[in-house]
């Protein structure tokens, strides 16, 4: 296991490297000017951000990713520092947090690469992509899992964390379907899809939050030990997440772009509720007498 823990290390050291050259770059094309129309094949006509590194992705996209790359360098980047020091000491707590941050990058940058049009940073994304997939299956494998219970206090709020669990899943499924469901009824085209060829981050959310979402629920009412471990997972990497979502929309909303008002209320609520309830279940985390803190 002490190998693992080496290599996990040494992988977590590159992400936090690319990761802060990637946000770094994105956060150096905020700007204004050279904004340019761009007709899709779909025949409609949309306006292309046309300045530094998201010159080609719409003004849309290219703002909600520069918002992502200054949540991923001012709270992802030192997220991922302070958990690899401590997961190194051993702690249970820093390995669950390092575990659910490994996941906010490993979504953040598959999103980044199947959904940015191109640009100078494409390796870089799927590099950050496959080393946050591989040292995601690392650090999973560093748990006991039949163990797992027993390092977290009786005094969890289980109940309230499932139903949050539950609202999350209930929420985005509702709230994609609702977008994606309609046009396909009238052959319409679905709000965001702009210049790309399909969406992205629906495909993302609906195949992989939802699902996980209800089924860490089930689990963990059940006081299973794969509930425990994936929504401590969930928690965390779905409060940077929804940090990122929340400020995206914001942004857009300063800089004059037309939002869905409701999709903002919904994921500044869920940040509000996802901080509350992970820092609930963080603090019951607590290595018991009779187990040697290092799973």
């Amino acid at each position: 296991m002490k190998g693992n823990i080496k290599v996990i290390t040494i992988l977590s050291i590159i992400i936090v490297i690319l990761g802060t050259v990637a946000s770094l770059m994105g956060l150096l094309s905020l700007g204004k000017g050279n904004e340019f129309a761009f007709t899709t094949i779909r025949g409609e006509k949309v306006m292309l951000y046309g300045h530094g590194l998201y010159k080609y992705d719409t003004i849309s996209v290219a703002m909600q990713a520069i918002a992502q790359d200054g949540v991923t360098l001012f709270i992802g980047i030192p997220l991922l520092i302070f958990s690899i020091i401590f997961f190194r000491k051993g702690s249970i707590r820093a390995k669950l947090l390092l575990t659910g941050t490994i996941g906010y990058f490993l979504y953040a940058y598959g999103t980044y690469a199947f959904l940015s049009a191109y640009n100078e940073l494409f390796l870089v994304y799927v590099a950050l992509f496959s080393i946050s997939l591989f040292t995601f299956i690392l650090s999973l494998m560093e748990f006991n899992i039949a163990k797992i219970p027993l390092y977290f206090s009786k005094k969890m709020p289980i109940k309230s964390t499932v139903i949050f669990l539950f609202l999350v899943g209930l929420m985005l499924g509702l709230m994609w379907l609702g977008r994606i469901i309609p046009p396909l009824i009238s052959g319409g085209i679905p709000y965001g899809l702009e210049s790309y060829s399909t969406l992205t981050i629906q495909v993302f959310d609906l195949g992989l939050i939802v699902p996980l979402s209800i089924l860490s629920g089930v689990l963990l009412l059940k006081k299973r030990p794969w509930g425990y471990l994936l929504t401590s997972i969930l928690l965390i990497k779905g409060l940077t997440l929804y940090t990122a979502v929340a400020v995206m929309a914001i942004v857009q909303v300063l800089v004059g772009i037309e939002v869905n008002m409701g999709e903002i209320v919904i994921f500044l609520g869920l940040t509000l509720f996802a901080l509350i309830i992970t820092w609930r279940f963080l603090i019951n985390v607590k290595p018991p007498k009779n187990i040697i803190e290092r799973m």
